[in-house]
């Protein structure tokens, strides 16, 4: 539900409207192959580095969560509103901004492979959970062709219970020492400062935290002083609670705002913010259709300059679409997710299904090439 006033005229001159504040988000983004001037344009601006061109910004100005003016925007009303709004302007350069990780490529869509060491986990729980069988399962992940990693020791699917740090370094140091010594780059996904900590010194390249570091209060401080990325993701509450907390004022709007909050707030703590990435959250707080609506609207990320991690693999609102109730029996809709995440954008999917995906985007990076 969108709230406020709608128009599509541009303030009038002198307006203060986005000088208090709003957001400028991309909308009606089409994917740009160099060849297909007609679809694209020759020298259109590129979305966050990717290969997709904006033509269109939906500018949006709240007042306490509430929408009390919103409009859409072609290019060149957007051009003639930004020579005098300078907010504006900004955010249109940092839509086109391209991040760099340092180390990192992200020329193209990378794989990130899904390693639970859990007994829980909603897709595979129990299948990996000895180090000896964790271990063998990354190493088949690299062989289908993962780019990188994560590794997680503690479910986070919903009701799931936390796990304490000591049993979580138990599970994911060993897979993550052993990884490390392969020569494989490995992320950590944990909410808990102590396993970040001990995971870096085994070898982890990446946190990947679903809190965005709201859970562990030693995390941002810790992680201000290490030179790893870090992902932050959009969740309201914790897994047993996020069911209830779904009412969203505008869900694309509100989760921009809140993961903003989040990134504003890792910088402030001395995180360098281009060593930040951030990922919608799909299944976390958000019901079926939300989900979907969230990966449409998905390009409107691009609006924080930051790289996006999209992971959608297996979950319930992919098994409620294609009607398949097992969860490893969902490759085919989790591929075509997948594919949906990088149309918007994606610059890293993490997923379970490593060797379809990564034979998915071999096709998709041939036809974005103009091969």
């Amino acid at each position: 539900m969108t709230t406020g006033k709608t128009t599509q005229s541009p303030p009038s001159a002198g307006s203060d409207l986005l000088a208090g504040g709003g957001d400028i988000l991309p909308l009606g983004t089409v994917w740009a192959l160099p060849d297909a001037v007609a679809w694209a344009g020759d020298g259109e601006p590129r979305l966050n580095g990717t290969t997709l061109a904006w033509h269109r910004l939906r500018i949006v100005v709240r007042d306490g969560g509430v929408t009390r003016w919103q409009a859409r925007l072609d290019r060149p009303a957007v051009g003639a509103l930004a020579a005098r709004e300078p907010r504006l302007a900004a955010a249109v350069q940092r839509l086109e901004h391209r991040p760099a990780i340092p180390g990192w490529d992200l020329s193209r869509p990378l794989v990130m492979g899904i390693v639970n060491v859990t007994p829980d986990s909603f897709s595979d729980g129990g299948r990996h959970d000895a180090p000896d069988a964790a271990l063998a399962h990354a190493r088949k992940l690299m062989a289908d062709g993962a780019d990188l990693l994560d590794i997680g020791g503690e479910s986070t699917r919903p009701g799931s219970p936390e796990i304490d740090a000591r049993t979580q370094c138990a599970r994911v140091l060993p897979v993550i020492a052993a990884s490390a010594e392969d020569g494989v780059r490995c992320a950590v996904d944990t909410r808990s400062a102590v396993v970040m900590q001990a995971s870096v010194a085994a070898g982890a390249a990446m946190v990947n935290d679903v809190s965005a570091l709201d859970h562990d209060p030693g995390a941002a401080d810790l992680l201000a002083g290490m030179d790893v990325p870090v992902v932050l993701m959009h969740m309201r509450g914790d897994p047993r609670t996020m069911r209830d907390r779904t009412a969203y004022d505008d869900l694309i709007v509100d989760v921009v705002e809140e993961l903003a909050a989040r990134v504003d707030r890792a910088v402030a703590a001395g995180i360098v913010r281009d060593r930040l990435l951030i990922d919608p959250g799909f299944g976390f707080a958000k019901n079926e259709a939300q989900n979907f609506a969230l990966l449409k609207g998905m390009a409107a990320l691009h609006a924080l300059g930051l790289p996006i991690l999209a992971g959608l693999s297996r979950k319930s609102f992919v098994g409620a679409a294609s009607g398949v109730a097992v969860p490893d029996q969902r490759q085919a809709g989790s591929v075509a997710a997948a594919l949906a995440a990088v149309a918007a954008g994606a610059h890293i999917v993490r997923v379970h299904d490593v060797a379809e995906t990564v034979q998915a985007l071999k096709v998709w990076n041939r036809v974005a090439a103009g091969a």
